[in-house]
């Protein structure tokens, strides 16, 4: 088992960069597994500013193909060159896997450092994964222990107690923005039903603002709005919504988006400013509705300039909860990887064992010294095998697992079998834990 992943995030790659590769990535993980690559698991966290896929190799020896694999897969949905593709991608292997995407789940890597919106992204990307068959036993493992790690920064840090997100430092901008800063006086239209929708109707409900309507393109809104209030819009209804709003915030991602001159035609009769904000990664309005007199645009790069840093003290202090828990993950996969070079040892000696022990009973027959002699054998077969077990052990807590298996191959001609991969549901996080696989069981009782 070899985990790796691509990175496009808001740090190194621009957004609309970020966006185009993201075109189709619901797709992604199930094409990668149908093509029959070196890629035996993947998972896709896409969101408002990162497109990353982590992807489980069949071996080290497969990490580049799987790569080259999954830059294939991105340029076939997205339409962009693979070179262009590849160049967006920073790879990463081994811990920096685990460090990066437990980073990530902490809300260490955001726009607005500490939010804890991406903590439930993260955990989406997993479900989603796993409803659709892609997630392996590896990956499984790690955006489970990335999420434990998410509670732990938020439980052990003061980082992300403010309650800060994109969605809140938007809301915040418009306030300074605005004449009126009452959010119980203002007019607002919603543009989009999923999760940052939802995240904003309930940060407005926390301002007080009552008068809310909710516009989705593809006819959700009424839905949408039974559950959460507000006022659903059609097609039809919206534009003269739109021609009274205070405040109007994208976060649909639609398809198709509002241009400048859609908004100069619904609001040529209002002479009250106008605060658009696009959350939207695909954007929901065009750059130049900016340029409409009375308009102000607050897009996902105002958010990010915008955003507080937290107190040094307790990025340091988060940092290193992150690093701890990247370390021990990553020294408990490289120890999952020697149970099957155990278990191939183990398998070898007892086979020569009892073929020893054959020619004993053949000579002897079924007697009681034969029994003793049974005895004795498997009591120094054991005993032999005690250094090499936790000598497997240490080696692989210092990553030279593989080391050890060409020492197998080379003394004993032994080849360990690859860990089988189960693709099977997450486990409850503080569920009774598992009997383990055939791997664990037998290298443990060595």
């Amino acid at each position: 088992m070899v985990l790796l992943s691509l990175i496009a995030t808001h740090s190194d790659v621009d957004l609309e960069t970020v966006a185009r590769l993201s075109a189709g990535a619901s797709q992604v993980s199930s094409s990668l597994l149908e093509t029959g690559s070196a890629v035996s698991g993947s998972v896709v966290l896409a969101t408002c500013n990162r497109f990353e896929v982590y992807c489980e190799a069949k071996s080290e020896a497969d990490i580049e193909a799987a790569r080259s694999a999954v830059v294939a897969e991105i340029a076939r949905h997205s339409g962009l060159a693979k070179d262009l593709v590849s160049r967006s991608f920073t790879t990463n292997t081994g811990e920096s896997v685990a460090k990066h995407l437990f980073a990530v789940g902490a809300g260490l890597d955001s726009a607005v450092v500490g939010e804890r919106e991406i903590a439930g992204q993260v955990r989406r990307a997993l479900i989603e994964a796993q409803e659709k068959g892609t997630a392996s036993g590896g990956l499984t493992r790690l955006f489970q222990t990335a999420s434990r790690t998410a509670k732990d920064v938020g439980a052990l840090t003061a980082l992300g107690k403010r309650g800060l997100s994109i969605v809140s430092v938007a809301l915040e901008l418009a306030t300074d923005l605005s004449v009126d800063t009452d959010w119980r006086n203002k007019e607002v239209v919603v543009f989009g039903t999923g999760a940052y929708a939802g995240a904003t109707m309930a940060l407005l409900k926390e301002r007080g603002c009552a008068n809310i309507s909710v516009y989705s393109s593809s006819d959700r809104a009424e839905s949408f709005t039974a559950s959460r209030g507000g006022t659903p819009l059609t097609r039809d209804s919206l534009p003269a919504v739109l021609a009274a709003a205070d405040v109007v915030i994208g976060c649909s991602g639609s398809d198709s988006q509002v241009s400048a001159a859609d908004i100069r035609r619904v609001r040529a009769q209002s002479t009250q400013p106008l605060i658009i904000i696009d959350l939207a990664l695909t954007h929901d309005f065009e750059p130049a509705v900016r340029e409409v007199d009375g308009v102000d645009l607050i897009t996902l790069e105002s958010v990010r300039l915008a955003a507080p840093a937290e107190q040094a003290e307790s990025l340091k202090q988060a940092s290193g909860i992150v690093a701890d828990a990247a370390k021990a993950f990553s020294e408990q996969q490289l120890s999952r990887q020697m149970d099957s070079a155990i278990v191939a040892l183990r398998r070898h000696t007892l086979n020569v064992l009892d073929s020893e022990l054959e020619k004993v009973r053949a000579q002897h027959g079924c007697t009681g010294a034969a029994d003793e002699v049974e005895f004795a054998m498997r009591r120094m077969v054991k005993q032999l095998l005690h250094v090499p077990t936790v000598r497997a052990r240490e080696l692989a807590a210092s990553g030279q697992q593989d080391d050890y298996i060409k020492g197998l191959e080379a003394l004993f001609g032994i080849t360990p079998d690859r860990p089988v991969q189960r693709h099977r549901p997450a486990a409850p996080e503080h569920g009774h834990p598992g009997h383990g696989d055939l791997a664990s069981d037998e290298a443990e009782s060595a």
